[in-house]
């Protein structure tokens, strides 16, 4: 039978975070918007100290079980079944209820960190995942789109070429519109993921990833972003001029092979992470679907539910449908984050619940303006922020046409080649 209760260490969990979401996110929430590039230090400081309370909510939960034998893991699944992605998301929900720039500001593990479960090896993830736990808070971020490749990952031109006499990666190339990296370079001892070949005549079969280090030499910020959406929340270019790292940087095999398999074990990151995403848009939706049904209950409308939907008025019918919508979203998220701490492949279902979740989280904060009238449009609400703040789920980490894609290809059998 499937259970769909909350887990208690989840429960306890949301208890904790809504304090910080209503106390500490909504009061600034305004003033963060309007000051962009400002950076919450009060908050991240506070959350760092949590999650090292907390033990941990980077994006690798649960990945010390992966050195276990199967039997063993099985049995302990079974004790204690694996809740690690299910708790990162329902704390991205319930922060990015609170403000969805400042979610972004969390620091203690995001999508680098996640590239690094997905791809490295037992040390690079002990050296890379153990800094989040430390005395300052410490950022990360994946940099992978160039002025010239967005959506299509075989079009990143930045290289990277092993130098044999100091047995470093030399890498070159520009990086734009990445998340957090200002804070994972200039503001903490973080670092940032670098995809960039190492055979450009080999295509996908030799893209990698790289782990730069803050400090590192010929690695840059160059810009940082002025945005429509979480504004609290820095996005930056990076060049990166002849930036040498270490050999043991590399995420996954420096052979290239006729398959796609170093690349795919990278394109494993995004299977952790849009769910997340989804978690994110989830939030924003929830706080718009509240807001709505407060300022209806202020102006004596009730939604009656029960009835038949002839018997209902327009705005009850447009308020349910907001209801079904999120719910919906959430069980999508949830089941994709259930199947990513089972370690059961779920690239259609964690594109699926970032396609859905990104679509309904704008159509909910549109409809809720349209509902409220000046009163939504206004900047007397935050529900124009929200508005705001909800495109960004449906672009990055995949924009949702590359979503439905990805979702389109694994319903049919078809290969990226056969289905574009």
């Amino acid at each position: 039978m499937i259970d769909f209760s909350t887990p208690k260490p989840i429960q306890q969990l949301q208890t904790v975070v809504e304090t910080v979401a209503v106390n500490m996110m909504r009061p600034v929430s305004r003033e963060m918007d309007e000051n962009e590039h400002a950076i919450p230090w009060d908050f991240i400081n506070f959350m760092h100290t949590a999650i090292k309370s907390m033990g941990g909510t980077s994006m690798a939960p649960d990945s010390e079980k992966e050195a276990k034998p199967d039997a063993q893991a099985d049995a302990e699944r079974k004790k204690h079944p694996p809740i690690g992605y299910q708790r990162l998301g329902t704390l991205v929900e319930i922060l990015s209820w609170g403000d969805a720039g400042m979610y972004l500001c969390t620091p203690g593990g995001m999508l680098g960190s996640a590239a690094v479960a997905a791809a490295g090896t037992p040390e690079q993830k002990k050296r890379f995942l153990s800094r989040f736990m430390g005395d300052k808070p410490v950022f990360d971020a994946m940099a992978m789109t160039e002025p010239q490749a967005g959506s299509d990952t075989s079009a990143i031109r930045a290289t990277a070429v092993h130098d044999e006499q100091t047995n470093e990666w030399i890498l070159n190339g520009e990086k734009i519109f990445v998340t957090a990296g200002h804070k994972a370079l200039e503001e903490s001892d973080g670092f940032i993921i670098v995809w960039a070949t190492i055979d450009p005549e080999a295509g996908r079969a030799g893209m990698r990833s790289f782990v730069v280090e803050a400090g590192t030499p010929g690695c840059k910020v160059t810009k940082m972003e002025h945005k429509l959406g979480i504004r609290a929340s820095d996005t930056v270019s990076i060049v990166l001029q002849d930036c040498r790292v270490p050999f043991e940087n590399i995420l996954g095999s420096p052979t290239v092979e006729k398959s796609t398999k170093g690349f795919k074990g990278a394109m494993a990151t995004f299977d952790a992470t849009r769910p997340i995403i989804a978690a994110q848009a989830v939030g924003i939706a929830r706080a718009t679907v509240e807001l709505v049904k407060e300022k209806l209950t202020e102006n004596g409308i009730e939604i009656r539910y029960g009835l038949p939907r002839q018997k209902l008025t327009n705005i009850e019918r447009e308020v349910i449908d907001m209801e079904v919508m999120l719910r919906s979203a959430w069980l999508l998220t949830i089941k994709a984050l259930w199947m990513a701490d089972n370690k059961l492949h779920n690239p259609k279902e964690a594109s699926m619940s970032k396609v859905y979740a990104g679509d309904i989280v704008v159509k909910i904060t549109q409809k809720a303006i349209e509902l409220l009238g000046p009163l939504g449009y206004s900047r007397e609400l935050l529900l124009e922020k929200w508005f705001r703040d909800a495109k960004i789920t449906d672009l990055y980490e995949g924009t949702g046409q590359i979503n439905r894609l990805v979702v389109a290809r694994h319903m049919l059998g078809y290969r990226g080649s056969q289905l574009r």
